[in-house]
């Protein structure tokens, strides 16, 4: 995997993360994983604990920057694939920041959900594409859209549970 092609996929993912975490912090809205707001929400029983996120996150958005770099790097010679992959890229990593930012900062338990189920397609969409390039070697992210899946259905769920 060439650094030229690693570090600027690793930042646009680092970036996602961290644009994501500040909409996950209680701020002026009162909301955030650790708020009042969020404490009076109704949560199916399957709710992850809180400690199981950061966990998971950090090893999910690793896992998708160094797939899809490697992924890159094979396409470097077929620069058609390489554009819409990263087009693709593009798009769930906006739709993954975006997700924080309707739930925990505006509220919005049914438009996050429709955000969730979103990004869980562009998840899926992202390791069809890199599957198609690197076979085997991009089993690991699959992970990825299963947990946007499983996110989808805890999405819905609490938008379900908490209408009003």
């Amino acid at each position: 995997m060439q650094l030229r092609t690693l570090v600027p996929t690793a930042l646009a993912v680092a970036a996602t993360a961290a644009v994501g975490g500040l909409a996950n912090r209680s701020t002026g809205t009162g909301r955030g994983a650790r708020s009042p707001w969020f404490a009076s929400l109704r949560k199916p029983p399957y709710q992850p604990p809180a400690a199981v996120f950061p966990i998971v996150w950090p090893v999910l958005y690793a896992d998708l920057a160094v797939t899809s770099a490697a992924t890159l790097d094979e396409l470097e010679n077929r620069p058609e694939q390489r554009r819409r992959y990263l087009a693709a890229l593009a798009v769930n990593l906006v739709l993954n920041g975006s997700w924080s930012w309707l739930f925990f900062n505006r509220g919005k338990l049914a438009t996050s959900a429709v955000a969730a189920g979103a990004l869980a397609i562009s998840s899926a969409d992202l390791t069809r594409r890199a599957a198609a390039v690197r076979g085997a070697k991009a089993a690991p992210l699959a992970a990825y859209p299963a947990w946007c899946a499983f996110a989808t259905v805890l999405s819905t769920h609490i938008w379900a549970l908490n209408r009003r």
